[in-house]
């Protein structure tokens, strides 16, 4: 039975609401003060402009941990650390790409991270088309052998970003599905939802079944023009060829960057508070995640600047190398698995406004939901359902653990136009969406510290 509809029969039977109007009253006076802070964005200026991208592994993110360790430390924080942790890193060489045959376009590409390289003089050969993944999976012929296979997914815009999950299979699995069926290179349409000619880069995995092959992405439109030549039935054989540079398997170091406000008399229990400090390095990482970097120091601030003290600790955590495989949440969860966390949440959907609060929690903390939910109100925040999933640091600590959740739902219709692209710079951040994003998560921070209703355990999840 999924989680939500045990919630749903179980909710006749929950306990009472118990947050006390004191710690209501706060945490009104922490949405309010939030909404005039002008913090958040400060930190997603300085973040981006003085470390910029910060790819895990590479220079930049040794520029990043100093600068959240000092950042961290300058406002006020407690116990403020740098936790390192041992990853294989990936490094991005030159690279290119064009069509060949029959009408010769160079292409804009990137290669998608955790690639292997091509040859030095390249590949080429005719392409294997398909309209979206599902057709390459469903292909049991030999159609792709000796070829370049290119997957044609789309990506929809939606406010929340649903179809990403479905569209991203893709690039994840897409060079392994074509190596299966005899390919020697994958490419894909990016994933994306813009109609500008840059390229969406991101994680691909290699199965262990399969050769490994190189895989890229191209630009919308260079996909449109594959996908133009490709069905037209007068024109002779699409031909590509592609050069890719990239050294893999690199062993690396990288931190989980951690401060907390003290807690009183639960302080052995955390409420959990995250972003992801590592960028692709294409851009500047500033909608992912230095946006939601700045709102949960932002939301922490304002809480350590109230004089009110939290019940139960609580911790900003600042995740590496989410954007390869999450190893900073792997680590995380591994070396405090044992501690109780009241609650896990992760801001990582760019700085769009929040429009839901989703929680994933006991029934007998429903009521409290309820509560916390009048306090949202202000902030023209609808209730979400109790099956929310958070940034993928905190929804892996989640699902894992058993640990709650509790979010607020962005706006991203525009998310994925940037998302992964040279194009995630300064500019794309509003920082009057930012402060709401800032109150929203003081507010779920300040009165999941309070709460006398433990909001977990949750039944764990298998799962990689």
């Amino acid at each position: 039975m999924r989680f939500v509809a045990l919630t749903l029969f179980l909710a006749a039977s929950v306990a009472r609401a118990d947050l006390s109007e004191a710690d209501l009253a706060t945490a009104a006076r922490l949405r309010d003060s939030a909404l005039a802070s002008p913090l958040a964005y400060e930190l997603v200026t300085s973040l981006t402009t003085e470390v910029g991208s910060r790819m895990a592994g590479s220079p930049g993110d040794e520029r990043a941990v100093a600068w959240a360790v000092a950042r961290l430390k300058r406002l006020g924080f407690a116990n403020v650390r740098a936790e390192p942790f041992k990853f294989t890193a990936w490094k991005r060489g030159p690279g290119h790409a064009q069509i060949t045959a029959p009408y010769p376009h160079r292409l804009v590409m990137t290669a998608l991270g955790n690639s292997v390289p091509t040859p030095p003089e390249g590949l080429e050969a005719e392409v294997a088309y398909y309209p979206d993944f599902a057709a390459l999976r469903a292909d049991k012929s030999d159609r792709a052998r000796g070829k370049i296979v290119f997957i044609d997914q789309k990506t929809e815009r939606l406010r929340f970003g649903a179809t990403y999950g479905s569209a991203v299979a893709a690039r994840t699995s897409g060079a392994s599905e074509a190596a299966k069926r005899g390919a020697i290179a994958s490419v894909i349409r990016s994933i994306g939802t813009d109609h500008d000619r840059m390229a969406h880069t991101g994680a691909m995995l290699y199965q262990a079944d399969a050769p490994r092959i190189p895989a890229i992405a191209v630009s919308v439109p260079d996909a449109d023009t594959i996908a133009r030549i490709a069905k037209d039935a007068n024109a002779s054989p699409l031909r590509l060829k592609l050069v890719v540079a990239t050294e893999p398997e690199v062993p690396a170091t990288s931190h989980n960057v951690i401060a907390e406000i003290e807690g009183t008399d639960l302080a052995k229990d955390i409420v959990l508070i995250g972003a992801h400090l590592d960028s692709w390095d294409e851009g500047t990482g500033a909608i992912d995640d230095g946006a939601g970097v700045g709102i949960v120091v932002g939301a922490a601030k304002a809480i350590l600047d109230s004089g009110s003290k939290p019940r139960r600790t609580i911790r900003v955590v600042l995740f590496g190398n989410e954007e390869k495989v999450v190893d900073g949440s792997r680590a995380y969860g591994e070396k405090y698995k044992d501690v109780r966390h009241q609650m896990v949440g992760e801001s990582d959907f760019g700085a769009g406004r929040p429009w839901r609060f989703a929680t994933r929690v006991t029934p007998a903390a429903l009521p409290v939901m309820a509560q916390i939910e009048k306090v949202l109100v202000p902030l023209d925040m609808a209730r979400g359902d109790n099956d929310a999933n958070t940034g993928p640091d905190a929804a892996l600590l989640s699902r894992r653990h058993g640990w709650p959740t509790l979010h607020a739902d962005q706006d991203g219709s525009d998310y994925f136009n940037y998302h992964h692209t040279p194009n995630d710079t300064l500019d794309k951040v509003d920082p009057a969406a930012m402060r709401v994003n800032v109150a929203a998560w003081s507010v779920m921070a300040w009165l999941a510290a309070q709460s006398d209703v433990e909001f977990g355990p949750l039944p764990r999840e298998p799962g990689p």
